[in-house]
């Protein structure tokens, strides 16, 4: 049975005060240690993916990991400081538990931090 939910994410670069335009992206499903790919995509000029990362008909409950790769997006704007960078991958470990709501978690991004929420 197809379910309802579905996932969204987007990026800002905090640094600058701008949207994080062309940042890669991977979704995988975690069980136990198994990380399986399941999308990938790359942000556009708002910061976010061109449609949800998880649509519905895919989205069902259960582990996740986002993982942000803000290590090549800091290089390729002037951001990235000494290497080895301070951050470079980004993951983001979370948890689905209703399969018919809208999951949206964004990362809040700068060469020295992150953050992340469950937003709407």
């Amino acid at each position: 049975m197809a379910e309802g939910g579905f996932l969204t994410t987007h990026v800002l670069d905090t640094a600058r005060g701008v949207p994080a335009a062309g940042m890669a992206i991977q979704l995988y499903r975690v069980s136990g240690n198994s990380h399986t790919k399941i999308a990938e995509a790359v942000t556009n000029d708002d910061g976010r993916t061109d449609g949800p990362i998880l649509p519905a008909g895919t989205f069902k409950a259960g582990q996740y990991e986002l993982v942000f790769h803000a290590g090549d997006y800091l290089r390729a704007n002037g951001l990235a400081g000494d290497e080895p960078l301070f951050l470079d991958q980004v993951p983001i470990r979370f948890g689905i538990s209703d399969g018919e709501a809208h999951y949206h978690v964004p990362l809040l991004v700068s060469p020295y931090g992150y953050s992340t929420y469950r937003g709407s």
